[in-house]
């Protein structure tokens, strides 16, 4: 079942995408329309995405649909790429965002149905829950609660005290813990002298079965994907997890840790409180991260690190010998 949290404002015309960002077009004509802004992953023939050039590599090939890339990767990739070629990708990024999606209003989410709550789940009364809503058998939500539009929960969940819960889908069998942020929007914007415009997440959180979250935990949203935390993962309290991370089952991710945007987690992955882990990281399976480390780079599977860049725990160990003992 796939639940709607955003408004798709498409299909948006390329005319209308030329007068709202300075950029070149190439390889599309003037009647060309965009239906979807999604992730290239995802990219399909009349959608559009965006590369970086970061992102770029000339080994890959890169799928049917319109790129959004800055003047150096255009160079690479327009004799036989649909681009949108702009000064600044991130900006362009923000500015189309906007024009595609946006959350429900008020008005249309009173269109939406009744909320469809099973007899069997016990909601505490000052637990708000918005129509669209699916609650599912034995769940039990506490007092100050909200769960918003469209959102699905899953049988035997429980959820603490004063959380709020949108643009997500909960499976079966999740404790979420008190005062825990789930669905809100990431920190993706752009960065303007005047006025930094947000990028609109258009994604979703999705927590697999079995999943635990701490209390004051917070979990973004994806952008232009999902946020999504793997089967029988837990999280300590304080907890972070950005726009776009996927969590893979059975880890353990212990108190004040942070997993900044579209990091991805392998498996049964073990970790320290106040692990910090950079964006756009691959992280292995079988990995352990010693309290407090800085994850920098990627790291491959059964590795165990530690220490800030955080280093093969063995290396790290002998360095600090010699240097403190």
């Amino acid at each position: 079942m796939i639940s709607s949290f955003s408004k798709n404002l498409g299909p948006i015309k390329i005319q209308t995408i030329k007068e709202s960002i300075k950029c070149q077009i190439h390889n599309i004509g003037d009647e060309q329309t965009f239906s979807e802004f999604t992730g290239i992953q995802k990219l399909k023939k009349n959608e559009l995405s965006f590369l970086t050039d970061a992102q770029f590599s000339e080994q890959k090939v890169y799928p049917d649909g319109t790129l959004i890339c800055s003047h150096r990767t255009s160079k690479k990739l327009k004799e036989y790429c649909s681009l949108i070629e702009v000064d600044d990708v991130n900006n362009a990024v923000a500015v189309l965002s906007n024009m595609f999606y946006r959350s429900l209003n008020r008005d249309e989410i009173l269109l939406l149905d009744e909320p469809k709550i099973d007899k069997s789940s016990d909601i505490a009364k000052s637990t708000i829950i918005e129509r669209g809503s699916i609650i599912g058998k034995n769940v039990k939500i506490n007092d100050g609660c909200v769960i918003g539009y469209n959102c699905i929960i899953g049988d035997n969940v429980s959820v603490g005290s004063n959380t709020v819960i949108t643009n997500s889908i909960i499976a079966e069998n999740v404790k979420i813990g008190r005062n825990v942020s789930i669905g809100q929007g990431g920190f993706g914007f752009s960065i303007n002298k005047k006025t930094n415009i947000n990028i609109y997440h258009s994604g979703r959180v999705i927590l697999q079965m079995g999943v635990k979250i701490g209390s004051n935990c917070t979990i973004d949203r994806g952008s232009f994907g999902d946020t999504i935390i793997g089967e029988n993962s837990f999280f300590d309290n304080l907890c972070h997890v950005a726009h776009n991370v996927v969590v893979g089952n059975n880890c353990i991710f212990a108190a004040m840790s942070g997993i900044a945007g579209s990091a991805k987690i392998g498996d049964n992955v073990m970790a320290g409180g106040q692990t910090g882990i950079a964006g756009h990281l691959n992280i292995g399976n079988n990995v352990k991260i010693a309290a407090q480390s800085g994850v920098l780079k990627d790291i491959g599977d059964n590795s165990s690190v530690m220490g800030h860049p955080a280093i093969n725990k063995f290396v790290y160990l002998k360095k600090f010998k010699i240097n403190h003992a």
